[in-house]
């Protein structure tokens, strides 16, 4: 049941294997990259104690020796403080430019080492071993690594491509059945930005997929990661098409950074309300027709998810406040604010001729359903 996902980068090309049993067999993956038979492992608290002692006896296998560290779980971890931690902590383990580091964990360990490799020496290699399924989908692939600052999220960062990625389906498993369906906020986000085909086949077989059917997972993160590899290879740093791949994310970070990034919203829970949002301003100017928001915001329900502003849990900014931090956004150029719009399911685009008062009428529209 095991799916390769090649992506096509040059001397950056790197392989995403799919499928269950991939820790166990970690070491005889990992075991081509190495110079010497020793990896730095970073990983935090829950997922260590999940899946650390597995990936170390994969690595054992192949006589691969293992060094790890432990950080706190949680986005809060995604800072500077942590990241001159790791840094440090890969030095004094004397991580040389050819060694490898392996990421063990969600988006955020996967950020974070990522950005800390990109860093330490100019550049160490490392793999990303995803354990949640946001990260096996999205943020593992297509080497966006970075961290938090104060004024927003990933404002500070670097391309830094990883050089395998393991997406051991297995360890879905062990993922709360919210923190399973945030991920499923990014897997529906490739069906509705470039393949209507697979969103229809969503519609159909992510409630089995999510009960827990292997072959649905591994074809259901299959297609997603063959998706954004092909995004990232037209467009590996973000000049143009690989923004598409912030479908819904614009107003989603808005609502993070209004809920304080906590557990109030989960990254892909704002994924998801934010492509009905997004949908909902298409179908307003005329772009697509209303019944495309109606049924991604019924699917999303019929899922289980939040679907809506008025389903994230206490009191949020007007919407003024909410455009205000959308202006925050990565995606803002030369002062303009761009989205990501769509002309139909699978019909995404990137513009920046949006205005104003149509973002403000679905803001306050869907506040005033709070």
């Amino acid at each position: 049941m095991r799916e390769t996902v090649h992506v096509p980068l040059g001397d950056r090309a790197y392989d995403v294997l799919i499928g269950p049993g991939l820790l166990a067999e970690a070491g005889t993956l990992i075991a081509p990259l190495l110079p010497r038979q020793r990896v730095a492992i970073v990983t935090e608290t829950r997922v260590a104690a999940l899946h650390r002692d597995a990936l170390r006896a994969g690595l054992a296998d192949a006589g691969i020796e293992a060094v790890a560290m432990e950080l706190p779980p949680g986005e809060a971890t995604k800072g500077w403080a942590h990241l001159a931690q790791v840094t440090e902590w890969l030095l004094d383990q004397k991580i040389e430019r050819r060694d490898v580091v392996v990421a063990l964990g969600g988006g955020v360990i996967g950020d974070l080492v990522g950005f800390a490799c990109a860093i330490l020496r100019r550049g160490v290699r490392f793999v990303q071993v995803p354990t949640s399924l946001l990260a096996q989908v999205d943020s593992s692939v297509g080497g966006k690594t970075g961290i938090n600052t104060a004024q927003g999220k990933n404002l500070a960062g670097a391309f830094h491509q990883p050089s395998l990625v393991l997406a051991d389906t297995d360890v879905l498993a062990s993922l709360s059945a919210r923190d399973f369906l945030a991920g499923y906020g990014e897997v529906m986000k490739y069906g509705l930005l470039g393949d209507a085909a697979f969103f229809g086949w969503l519609e159909e077989n992510a409630p089995a997929m999510a009960a827990g059917d292997m072959e649905l997972r591994v074809a259901a993160v299959k297609r997603s990661v063959e998706m954004k590899a092909e995004i990232v290879t037209r467009d590996e740093t973000e000049q143009g098409d690989r923004a598409l791949l912030n479908l819904g994310h614009t107003f989603c970070h808005a609502l993070e950074a209004a809920t304080g990034y906590s557990d109030r919203l989960l990254h892909g829970e704002g994924v998801a309300v934010g492509c009905g949002l997004a949908f909902e301003l298409s179908a307003r100017l005329g772009l697509c027709s209303q019944e495309d928001p109606s049924r991604v915001r019924a699917h999303i329900k019929a899922m289980g998810m939040k679907a809506d502003i008025a389903d994230i849990p206490g009191d949020l900014p007007d919407a003024a406040g909410l455009l205000n931090l959308m202006g925050q956004d990565k995606k803002v150029v030369a002062g303009t604010l761009n989205f990501i719009l769509a002309r139909g399911i699978g019909q995404a685009f990137v513009t920046s001729d949006v205005p104003e008062d149509t973002v403000m009428s679905v803001l306050k529209d869907a506040l005033r359903d709070k």
